[in-house]
């Protein structure tokens, strides 16, 4: 079952995310090509085409439409004459690393409907849009890619805006799925980096966030004894 046609509004403003989205990862890959000194160029190109490859609709837009290759200069020339510090990066990083995912997720999603493929497609795609770009840049730089978990649930911030940017225009209102999706990306992610928060990844998997440890240390019996053994005086050998 399809979705309703998306208001030509929400299309234009699809095109302005997209273009946020081309900025702010041209900013991220500068950042890691200063600390890592990889020109990411590439990165750019293929992970704004990622999501047009997959629609089969037409040439990828990073080659249709001009602002796209200028905005992700423009990204990466802000990056090389701005110099802050390196705790500044990071917090900076996990941002805009957030803020990525909220804007492709949401046009992945819409772009999804227009071209009239149904919910189910566009979650889909609006998430592998998310978090399709951070896999290929994690994968350049030799690393495990952050969507295959270890890293503030990733792609879960992904489905979850995909889902609300879905269902958003299911019910007829894209305007406020486009609002919503944004916050909840920011929100939901940046405060599943600041508490730790990660998936299951075995059957004896246990939460490694503050308070998870502190709720470990009072219910388990070992912990708590060997705490109180390390409590104790220890009394010196007559």
């Amino acid at each position: 079952m399809s979705a309703s046609p998306i208001p030509a509004g929400i299309t234009v403003a699809t095109r302005y995310l997209d273009l946020a989205g081309v900025f702010s990862c041209a900013l991220l890959g500068g950042a890691v090509a200063r600390t890592a000194g990889l020109d990411l160029f590439g990165f750019l190109v293929v992970g704004i085409m990622i999501r047009d490859v997959l629609l089969q609709h037409g040439t990828p837009v990073a080659l249709t439409d001009y602002a796209y290759l200028p905005t992700a200069v423009a990204g990466s020339v802000v990056v090389f004459l701005i110099k802050i510090s390196e705790e500044s990066w990071s917090r900076l990083f996990t941002a805009l690393d957030a803020a990525v995912i909220g804007f492709w997720a949401i046009t992945g999603v819409n772009k999804t409907l227009a071209v009239g493929l149904g919910r189910l497609p566009a979650a889909l795609l609006g998430t592998v849009t998310a978090v399709g770009g951070g896999a290929l840049r994690d994968v350049v730089l030799g690393r495990v890619p952050a969507v295959f978990g270890g890293n503030g649930l990733y792609a879960t911030v992904a489905v979850a805006v995909a889902g609300v940017t879905v269902i958003c225009a299911y019910l007829g209102v894209p305007g406020i799925g486009v609002g919503l999706g944004v916050a909840l990306a920011l929100a939901f992610r940046l405060t599943a980096v600041r508490f730790g928060w990660n998936l299951p990844n075995s059957l004896d998997w246990q939460p490694r966030s503050k308070a998870a440890a502190m709720l470990r240390r009072r219910t388990d019996p070992a912990s708590r004894n060997g705490n109180e053994e390390q409590s104790r005086p220890r009394k010196e050998p007559s």
